[in-house]
Formats: C-alpha cells, sequence, structure tokens
C-alpha cells in the first residue's frame, strides 16, 4: 500500500474504541473530497469498527492490512 499517496493520516495508536473511530469521523470531514487516509491503529476493534464505519458513511475501505499489533487502513472518502 505504500505505492498509494495518502492526504492525511491519523495515529490513533494507543487509543482504545470508540476514540480511533471518533478521531476518524473527524479526521475525514477535513479532508477533501476523494481525500486518502491512512490510519493507523493498536486496537483490535478497529478491524470491525473501521469497515462500518466506512459502509455506513459511504466512505471506500481501499485497504487494510494488520502488522503485528499493528493496523492499518488506507480509506478514501466518498466524492461530495
Amino acid at each position: 500500500m505504500e505505492h498509494l499517496t495518502v492526504d492525511a493520516t491519523l495515529d490513533a495508536t494507543g487509543l482504545n474504541c470508540p476514540e480511533p473511530v471518533m478521531m476518524l469521523h473527524q479526521k475525514v470531514r477535513d479532508l477533501p473530497a476523494s481525500g486518502l487516509l491512512k490510519v493507523i491503529a493498536t486496537d483490535p476493534s478497529t478491524q470491525r469498527d473501521i469497515p462500518k464505519f466506512c459502509v455506513f458513511l459511504g466512505h471506500e475501505l481501499v485497504a487494510q492490512r494488520a502488522e503485528a499489533d499493528t493496523y492499518l487502513y488506507w480509506i478514501r472518502k466518498k466524492a461530495d
């Protein structure tokens, strides 16, 4: 996923539910339409919550990956 050019990064390491998704909601708001956000998290519940967040709000979960105890997500904001 390193070939993707991100517009912003959200580092939610060390935070537990619901904080990562609350921060994600605010960060996505600040992105331009079709902007790409990379999220770094350590809470395993993000594996469930972030895909649901994307489906519910219409954003595209471009990719997700788990590395050891870190979860990475690339989210494209829906076009306005």
